[in-house]
């Protein structure tokens, strides 16, 4: 099994057959021995040495090998989600670390195979990795590295406009190049569509001051897309080269999707088994102190912090805790009295059972919603945390549960990110994207939408235009290639323009 030594291999059989004697289902497992700098090396790659080459990957192995250097962080552990998996040992780590992070993996292992959100991820990912970064590294030496590279850059600074729930459909819709509109040289005046959003309605009405869709034409994309790098490979006028980078960061990108789905989850999970196949079986007396040293330093969370690693251990032993001794259900719900709360134990015995159904079907955002309690929240002190300038220090804002959960879905939504839809391709008939923003309470940041916007721009080539809401204000932000303008759409401010270069709207 990979490169380890006699000795970690003699422990890596042992508690591989303690994981599975517990129920942990895993893929066979591969462990490599390497030092700092290979781990790093592969830790800056994303897990896979043979990834295309990119300047950002060196950008990311520097650093990783700095704070390493530098004493302010180390790498324990790296698992890849494929089939053989693949994980990596840091050669000079003690022994208890390396039989400690063997177990962690094991139960990462399970978690990648069992956890219907990685069911649709690429198992072979190694090898089509390699297949990617012989493509890339063939049009390097066609068209140039740097020519290249800008387009990489491009393509990476999108790489999150994707639908992340869409490999989950059970009736996916591809789009067909024959859905494209025939493109008229000249705008119409605007008839008006429907849209969802009431500032697109009021921005794209007969009343409004933009150009929608003539009367009877067909709109396109009939319905609002989310996957918008599927939506530019396909529409944007890309070179075959182009085309095909586009689709390999798209690969990817969903790829590493459920990684972020799930990070609680995984690392909860993961982190659940190793402490109870440590603390149970695996470790020797001597070794509880220094074992107690390092779990406590990964499982820290500082008030007003979040530690997924901590967070997601703590839910998986609370929901064993409460289905063991029948804390759920109607009449737990229903029940007021405290001091019956405190001896409820109806010896049920189904935690078990119910974690690995949780670890099987859930993501973060449902694993949150649906088993974060106000109980838990005041144990964990996980509460809604605002910076006090007269202090210089963050205190409690509120410990409202219904508001410290909400905050806490919010964040996990979407990684936290925009939601960013392809609402119109032929925009006022001249070929120009229209985009939506799903507003929902928070602004986006507007350098970071103006840069997003001009890479679009550079892949489409035509005018780019985005609806949204800033600063309480329905606003379209508009960029065509030199000026990045922006218009009013409230009833009160219709027809104010704001227009300004790049470098002054910076």
């Amino acid at each position: 099994m990979g490169n380890i030594t006699p000795e970690l291999e003699s422990e890596r059989k042992k508690i591989c057959k303690i994981a599975k004697d517990v129920g942990l289902d895993f893929f066979e497992t591969i462990f490599e021995l390497v030092d700092y700098k290979t781990l790093n090396q592969v830790a800056a790659y994303g897990g896979f040495p043979v990834r295309y080459p990119h300047w950002r990957f060196g950008m990311d192995y520097e650093q990783l090998s700095k704070s390493y250097q530098y004493g302010l962080s180390k790498i324990y552990e790296l698992v890849i989600n494929t089939d053989p998996c693949y994980a990596y040992l840091m050669d000079g780590n003690e022994f208890l670390d390396q039989k400690l992070v063997m177990a962690h993996v094991y139960g990462h292992s399970d978690f990648f195979k069992n956890n219907q959100w990685f069911s649709q991820t690429n198992r072979k990912m190694m090898d089509a990795m390699a297949n990617h970064s012989t493509r890339v590294r063939r049009y390097v030496d066609r068209y140039g590295q740097n020519i290249v590279e800008e387009f990489i850059d491009k393509c990476l600074s999108v790489e999150n406009l994707i639908d992340r729930h869409a490999p989950y459909a059970k009736n996916k819709i591809e789009i067909v190049k024959e859905d494209v509109p025939k493109i008229d040289p000249e705008p119409v005046k605007p008839e008006g569509f429907e849209v969802n959003k009431e500032y697109m309605k009021d921005f794209l009405s007969p009343e409004g001051t933009g150009s929608g869709a003539s009367e009877g034409s067909k709109r396109f994309p009939s319905e609002p897309t989310k996957d918008i790098l599927q939506f530019m490979m396909m529409y944007a006028p890309l070179e075959d080269w182009q085309r095909d980078v586009l689709s390999i960061i798209r690969d990817e990108a969903y790829y590493f999707a459920p990684q972020g789905m799930t990070k609680i989850m995984n690392e909860g999970w993961a982190s659940f088994w190793h402490s109870k196949l440590m603390t149970e079986q695996i470790m020797e007396d001597s070794e509880i102190i220094d074992f107690a040293d390092r779990h406590s330093g990964t499982m820290a969370m500082q008030p007003g912090g979040f530690n997924p690693y901590k967070v997601g251990i703590e839910l998986f032993r609370n929901i064993k805790t409460r289905w063991d001794k029948g804390q759920f259900g109607p009449e737990w719900e229903s029940c007021n009295d405290l001091r019956e709360k405190a001896h409820w134990n109806k010896k049920l015995g189904q935690g078990r059972d119910k974690i690995f159904e949780v670890r099987r079907d859930f993501n973060d955002v449902t694993f949150i919603d649906e088993f974060l309690t106000e109980d838990f929240c005041v144990e964990n002190k996980m509460f809604v945390y605002k910076f006090n300038k007269r202090s210089g220090k963050f205190e409690i804002d509120t410990r409202d549960f219904k508001a410290v959960k909400a905050k806490f879905l919010f964040q996990l939504t979407n990684f936290g990110q925009p939601i960013i839809q392809v609402v119109d391709a032929n925009f006022e008939n001249r070929g120009e994207l229209l985009l939506t923003h799903l507003f929902e309470g928070v602004d986006m940041q507007p350098d970071f939408m103006e840069a997003t916007m001009k890479n679009i721009y550079a892949i489409w080539t035509k005018p780019i235009s985005l609806a949204t809401v800033m600063e309480g204000e329905q606003r379209i932000f508009r960029f065509d290639g030199n000026e990045f303008k922006s218009f009013a759409l409230s009833k009160t401010s219709k027809n104010t323009e704001q227009s300004t270069s790049s470098e002054e709207s910076k």
